[in-house]
């Protein structure tokens, strides 16, 4: 192909992209501070949430069934009439 952009020494992403690319090394000492403590940190939240979700939904439940078990005992056997 007569004209490709390997003739011209760049490739198409490379005469398109005005800025340079930063160096992989720029920024590492910042990065290695503390992420493990961060992500400890959200663990935890996200754990602690989860435990309070389940206990409320756990909690609804049982409000539900105990209700249902209050309304049959009014109603009399909570067997259906012809079985």
């Amino acid at each position: 192909m007569a004209g490709s952009s390997s003739s011209f020494g760049t490739s198409w992403a490379d005469q398109w992209d005005y800025g340079s690319d930063p160096s992989p090394r720029a920024d590492h000492g910042k990065k290695q501070g503390g992420g493990v403590e961060k992500t400890k940190a959200a663990a935890a939240t996200g754990l602690k949430k989860v435990k309070e979700g389940t206990a409320h939904g756990f909690q609804w439940i049982k409000d539900k069934c105990q209700k249902k078990k209050q309304g049959q005992g009014s109603q009399g056997s909570g067997i259906a009439a012809g079985y």
